[in-house]
């Protein structure tokens, strides 16, 4: 290091490096300058103006948290502790059909658009505009943002309650198209909502083929159902991405309802065998309780529900919807009336399911917290410790080598991060340095805003964003655009 040009900004030493390839640990040194790593070697001569002494903490790429609704909270609260306390480095938004562009409203957005703002201000009228805010205005992570289908429908139809025109097909189309120019990665949807449960398969493989050829372009889905139904909405699901030709990611895998408890062996055959002939990928939260709007009819096969917000009563937050109805003497269908708008907290899914789908050698981890929550589900803040901690070290479902790669590599592979999610000689510095031994979730369902033990410090794009339980209140995220 005699080239004062070549000195690193940080040496980080000693560390036990998890390089994000699922690869075996080693212990080495890693050097950063600017933003990017330059070189990992067992040792590096010399010294820097920051060193970290790591001798006995693993340090990983940082997490991708690859199933968010954070598309308004990186603007409003941008240093975004849920995230960085946990590890996360980058967040991929416009998950389940709904983002925050494009689309202008002159009141309220239906549900779940409502999950991201009930302020008809907080959208943006053309997904260039979102994303030139973040690039002005950077958020502590990086964010690579999504198309939702449901948004592209309010944005062009009267009526939700049916399928799409041809003549909306093609505006949602040119919408469509409009975004991924601007650097969108892709569309989503969210078919089991009522905002696109009236589309047709037809519609959903029309608007998608405007993503045909366009490289590492990817559609990614809530379901039409994942109950009863989900081997014929997995059919659907393999059908739009083989007839667009366009990979496809099912959004947090689940089997829903006792009826359907057990039943992860077969559905993951169905995603391998779908696989086999197209690129499909899934992804999965470490939790048995799923969270989203308040609709006991959409979710009828939830054994308990638990009141994550209420516009309406604010104070029922963090209350069970059965102890409420029996305080007032109503049906459970009546006093989900009478909160509206609101979200829940729903208890529908078996745990070695959630197991069974976590060991799946293809399943990606997303955390689908829901930020504007006021008693949010707890894995907003716990998903990415909760995995490392609980079910790779203590229940030893995987190696802690499989599960930084599911939540590192392996997205950044899947969704077209290029030089993201891997600790590697020109790789962008994104890292998060924790202890093996102590990392844990603390949040859980009655304190769901606890950040976890265990994260030492976290990098974004070589600057570091928290250490020692605080945020440093540094803002170095990017806007990580689909390459053309």
């Amino acid at each position: 290091m005699t080239d004062a040009s070549a000195v690193p900004d940080l040496v980080i030493r000693q560390a036990t490096v998890m390089d994000g390839t699922g690869a075996a640990a080693r212990v080495a040194d890693v050097a950063v300058r600017g933003d990017r790593i330059v070189m990992v070697a067992d040792r590096i001569e010399g010294r820097a103006p920051m060193e970290i002494n790591a001798k006995g903490q693993v340090l990983a790429p940082g997490f991708i948290d690859v199933h968010t609704h954070d598309d308004r909270v990186v603007i409003d609260d941008p240093i975004h502790l849920c995230k960085i306390s946990q590890g996360v480095t980058t967040v991929v938004t416009g998950n389940c059909g709904v983002s925050l562009a494009p689309l202008s409203l002159e009141q309220r957005p239906p549900p779940p658009l409502d999950l991201l703002s009930g302020d008809p201000r907080a959208f943006f009228a053309r997904f260039a505009d979102y994303l030139a805010y973040l690039s002005a205005e950077p958020a502590a992570v990086n964010v690579a943002a999504q198309v939702g289908h449901s948004t592209l429908r309010v944005a062009t139809m009267s009526d939700l309650r049916r399928p799409a025109t041809p003549g909306e097909i093609s505006a949602m189309r040119r919408l469509l198209e409009a975004s991924l120019d601007a650097g969108a990665i892709g569309l989503s949807t969210g078919l089991f909502y009522r905002t696109a449960d009236a589309s047709s398969t037809e519609e959903v493989i029309a608007i998608t083929e405007a993503m045909r050829g366009r490289p590492r372009a990817l559609y990614t889905t809530h379901m039409r159902n994942e109950a009863d139904h989900i081997d014929e909405s997995l059919r659907e699901t393999f059908r739009i991405g083989r007839e667009t030709g366009v990979p496809v990611v099912v959004s947090h895998h689940k089997c829903c309802g006792t009826r359907n408890f057990g039943r992860a062996p077969e559905t993951l055959a169905l995603i391998d065998e779908a696989n086999a002939r197209h690129p499909t990928g899934l992804d999965v939260y470490p939790y048995d309780a799923a969270s989203s709007v308040l609709d006991v009819e959409k979710f009828s096969d939830a054994s308990r529900i638990r009141i994550s917000w209420s516009q309406a009563e604010p104070a029922a937050a963090g209350r069970d919807l059965a102890e409420l109805a029996a305080e007032r003497g109503l049906s459970m269908k009546a006093m989900a009336d009478r909160l509206q708008p609101a979200g829940g907290i729903y208890f529908m899914m078996d745990e070695a399911d959630v197991q069974t789908i976590l060991k799946h050698p293809r399943s990606m981890i997303g955390s689908d917290g829901l930020p504007s929550d006021t008693h949010p589900h707890p894995r907003l803040w716990g998903t990415f410790p909760r995995v490392l901690g609980h079910y790779s070290r203590d229940l030893k479902l995987f190696p802690l080598e499989t599960a930084v790669h599911k939540m590192t590599g392996m997205s950044a592979r899947y969704f077209g991060l290029v030089d993201r999610g891997e600790i590697r000689e020109g790789a962008f510095a994104d890292m998060v340095l924790f202890s093996a031994d102590d990392i844990i979730d603390t949040a859980n369902f009655d304190a769901p805003a606890t950040p976890a033990r265990g994260i030492r410090s976290v990098f974004v794009n070589g600057r570091k964003v928290y250490a020692d339980g605080q945020a440093t209140g540094a803002r170095p995220g990017q806007v990580l655009r689909r390459p053309d």
